[in-house]
């Protein structure tokens, strides 16, 4: 077993070489290739090769949106934590999650529903005065709530990112946002996604140069 010497500052780069070769010629138009190159990153899973559905153009929307000052409403901690501020802000927007709010926990429990229900209402509060990107890595239920406002609601975000994981209700929550048809989504169709999956597609866009 020999130990490659890498430099710190170049791990990132040879990384993106292994995975360009390990998908074998396999290319998406820019900016999804970069979006799919770092899920498998970030994951080390290329099933993120075949289980990325991008609605048309959804991925040049969502960088429209950001470089115009979209704000980001994220259903868990960890994804707002892992996205890049730095480079958001430059653009005029924030994250905003609202999972430990006091109020919301109050209210999840007063009304019998998720947290996560109540963080996407608040996202879309937000929504009246500011474009909004719903990034979901964790609960279904917040897929779910952002259909109804949206059908029932006229509720309009700027994007949605529908990472939820695991196995209750995943893999239909997925598929109901992928059934729309006049609001941009990127999801990982499955059981697969996570709070870093959908930090990682905000970050893809965030970094897109083209």
């Amino acid at each position: 077993m020999t130990i490659q010497i890498v430099k710190p500052n170049e791990i990132e780069k040879r990384s993106m070489e292994i995975i360009t070769s390990e998908l074998g010629g396999r290319t998406w138009p820019e900016p999804q290739f970069s979006i799919v190159k770092r899920c498998i990153h970030t994951s080390a899973d290329f099933d993120y090769a075949d289980n990325l559905v991008f609605s048309e153009g959804a991925e040049m929307i969502g960088v429209k949106a950001l470089r115009a000052g979209a704000h980001i409403v994220t259903d868990t901690k960890m994804a707002a934590a892992g996205i890049n501020k730095t480079a958001l802000s430059a653009y005029g927007g924030e994250v905003h999650c609202f999972i430990s709010d006091p109020d919301v926990a109050a209210e999840a429990k007063e009304r019998g529903c998720t947290r996560a229900t109540i963080c996407m209402e608040r996202g879309a509060e937000l929504a009246k005065d500011h474009q909004v990107i719903f990034a979901v890595g964790n609960a279904p239920t917040a897929l779910v709530r952002l259909h109804e406002m949206i059908k029932e609601d006229g509720l309009k975000p700027a994007l949605i990112i529908g990472a939820p994981v695991g196995f209750v209700n995943v893999v239909e929550s997925k598929e109901m946002i992928m059934e729309l048809d006049d609001v941009p989504y990127i999801v990982p169709k499955g059981r697969k996604g996570g709070s870093n999956i959908a930090a990682t597609i905000c970050n893809a866009m965030l970094s897109y140069k083209g």
